[in-house]
């Protein structure tokens, strides 16, 4: 008959080995690989190397692990998130908020968040931009919009493309595609673009989701005619339509994809290195753009 834990049997002291931690009395020369606690045969979990207790089992993954690492894993080797879609919400809803904003305030909110390189603010007559030392422009640009079809357009964009990224990327992995893209965006912008044309709108992050679609697809061998045809037909309209900043939608749609590229061919023994290296290579080559241009315009 099994014996409730903390019943005695025999003293421990009779042969000097130690007694389970869970049951006094029962000698045992086995310990937990993880508390080191003694443990008799009927508290043995098998583990990857040696045993471990129940508790230890039940605080953890039951391999030696922290408790989350058994947890299922997205493509990219994200974790899985019950709502696969919570921060292309939060994304959506700050859009919209910002978008709320600029109805209300008008000219004066949208002169001061816009991506424009250098020249002179048409209300106050102050010299203003990106290479005045107002880097914020080159993200806040990419939350703001004039027209009610702007913004609409984007955020379709945003909730079509972004909600299947997100759930394959993860949601940190996803945030850092999304805001270099729109970072990829902004300095191409400010590199090839008149320095006084402003510029405003979440087309490059979106481009930037389009370009990292296509990687994803063709890494799990899906048909990639629908999204090659949509990425076609955007770029049909970035040419021909006017008043549509290219650059942008060009530098958003490389970064994203070179974002993407290493997201989910990364070798797995070495994932997340090699992931947040390639983040920062974006990064800085966006830092150089940006830098070239700033002395550009200053020298």
């Amino acid at each position: 008959m099994e014996q409730a834990p903390g019943s005695p049997e025999r003293p421990a002291a009779e042969s000097g080995l130690p007694s389970c931690y869970r049951h006094p009395g029962r000698e045992t020369g086995i310990s937990c690989v993880r508390c080191e606690r003694p443990i008799c045969p009927d508290c043995m979990i098998s583990a990857s190397v040696g045993f471990q207790c129940p508790d230890c089992v039940r605080s953890g993954s039951g391999t030696g692990h922290a408790p989350g690492a058994n947890r299922p894993r997205t493509i990219a080797g994200g974790v899985q998130a019950a709502d696969p879609r919570l921060l292309t919400k939060i994304l959506l809803a700050v859009n919209v908020a910002v978008w709320i904003a600029a109805l209300v305030i008008q000219d004066r909110f949208i002169d001061s968040l816009d991506m424009i390189g250098l020249a002179v603010n048409r209300g106050t007559g102050e010299v203003v931009g990106v290479a005045d030392g107002e880097w914020y422009r080159l993200l806040t640009s990419a939350f703001l919009h004039e027209q009610p079809m702007h913004i609409a357009f984007n955020m379709l964009g945003l909730w079509w493309l972004g909600g299947p990224l997100e759930a394959a990327l993860g949601r940190v992995r996803y945030l850092a595609l999304y805001l270099l893209s729109a970072l990829g965006g902004s300095a191409l912008s400010y590199l090839l673009a008149a320095q006084n044309q402003p510029s405003l709108g979440a087309s490059g992050a979106i481009f930037g989701l389009l370009g990292a679609t296509v990687v994803l697809m063709r890494r799990m061998n899906q048909d990639l005619r629908p999204v090659a045809i949509l990425l076609a037909l955007n770029l049909f309209i970035t040419f021909t339509w006017a008043n549509i900043a290219w650059q942008a939608h060009i530098g958003g749609l490389v970064a994203g994809a070179a974002v993407a590229f290493g997201m989910v061919h990364a070798p797995r023994g070495r994932r997340e290195l090699v992931q947040w290296l390639t983040c920062g290579a974006v990064l800085l080559v966006i830092a150089v753009v940006v830098w070239v241009r700033t002395l550009q315009l200053l020298g």
